[in-house]
């Protein structure tokens, strides 16, 4: 990641220098596939000029979190102040004075709200279900200190060798060696937790105390990592309500237990929904049923439906839909895996034979 003033210097590094061909300012607005001819046709606009492409492999690399899951509430129509998904957050600066209601308690909910008071708004977060915390400092000393720190590189590991190793541990016993790492952060930080459920805030340590990591790979959310703004809601500065919304006025939120919250700009931090949604919106409804779910292991824990399939669902390898892939993931994902995508790529550009052993099975749509 580079800082937003660098972005364009590191595209032209990539571009010049690996020789990485990319398009900026371009837009993909619809996609459709030939069974017959095995290519697709792909509609973009780049910078407002309308262009057809017919690739053999299309790649869907929004990212896990990258399709908005927006909440659809009685009163919407009818509110007078802003209201937006996190996504689409334009930052504090012109809420400064006003009061913010943010609905949500994951990552981006935390975060926001922590800018938001730290520039002067009045802001209240709405919890609507439990969360997981995890200090941002204590994950990296004891969950990924050995993997990924100054004192691993010192201890010869490379980022290289730290992604197979990380990657090397099969899912179905990885919550076993997760429960004892965030048992031990549970009781490092046992005054902090304290502190958080005073103050109200409901904490979970995953179905089965096994942390962030595996809530990471099951669902993709239900967790913060704190850099600071869990201080805030447990001094209360960060005001907090519980339970879920039942509809908006022209000034306020309104929870199912009939606690109004006035607003000038309500935020949904409400999270995103399976990358097949990017399908159904370019290609159709009828690709995404297809494809089913993308993102899961089918654990059998909350939003993460079994059966078990032993591996993320639809991610970096084919498809129920011909010539159709998903990428996305963390750091750590998104350099491992997109190897083994890119190497299934190149052979079938290269004609070499690559059987498939079975797709996987389609047991849930989103």
């Amino acid at each position: 990641f580079a800082p937003k003033d660098k972005i364009g210097d590191w595209l032209e590094f990539y571009t010049r220098v690996m020789e990485v061909p990319y398009w900026s300012k371009t837009t993909c607005t619809s996609a459709s596939f030939d069974e017959e001819t095995n290519r697709w046709t792909v509609e973009v606009d780049r910078d407002g000029e309308k262009l057809t492409l017919h690739p053999t492999q299309l790649v869907l690399a929004t990212g896990m979190s990258g399709k908005p899951n927006i909440p659809t509430l009685p009163g919407q129509d009818v509110f007078r102040g802003d209201q937006h998904h996190s996504s689409a957050h334009p930052g504090p600066d012109a809420y400064v004075g006003r009061k913010a209601v943010v609905i949500g308690s994951n990552n981006s909910a935390h975060d926001i709200c922590k800018a938001l008071y730290e520039n002067g708004v009045d802001v209240t977060m709405v919890q609507r279900s439990s969360t997981h915390i995890v200090k941002s400092d204590t994950l990296m000393d004891i969950g990924l200190g050995d993997l990924y720190s100054e004192r691993a590189l010192a201890a010869g590991m490379t980022t290289e060798k730290a992604d197979l190793t990380f990657a090397s541990l099969p899912y179905r016993i990885m919550h076993e060696f997760q429960i004892p790492l965030y048992d031990q952060m549970r009781e490092r930080d046992k005054e902090f937790y304290d502190r958080l459920e005073a103050a109200g805030f409901e904490l979970d340590w995953g179905a089965d105390g096994s942390g962030l990591f595996m809530k990471y790979l099951r669902r993709g959310s239900g967790y913060y990592i704190d850099v600071g703004a869990c201080d805030l809601v447990a001094d209360g500065r960060i005001k907090l309500a519980h339970g879920q919304v039942d509809h908006l006025t022209e000034t306020a939120v309104v929870l199912a237990d009939g606690t109004e919250l006035a607003a000038d700009v309500v935020v949904y931090a409400t999270g995103y929904g399976s990358m097949n949604g990017w399908a159904a919106d370019l290609i159709g409804q009828d690709v995404a049923d297809r494809v089913g779910k993308v993102w899961g292991l089918g654990s059998d824990t909350p939003k993460d439906p079994g059966p078990w399939e032993g591996e993320q669902r639809n991610m970096w390898k084919p498809t129920q839909q011909p010539h159709l892939w998903f990428h996305g993931g963390n750091l750590h994902q998104s350099r491992h895996y997109s190897l083994y995508l890119a190497l299934q790529l190149k052979a079938r550009y290269e004609g070499i034979p690559t059987p498939v052993y079975g797709l996987a099975d389609v047991h849930h749509l989103s």
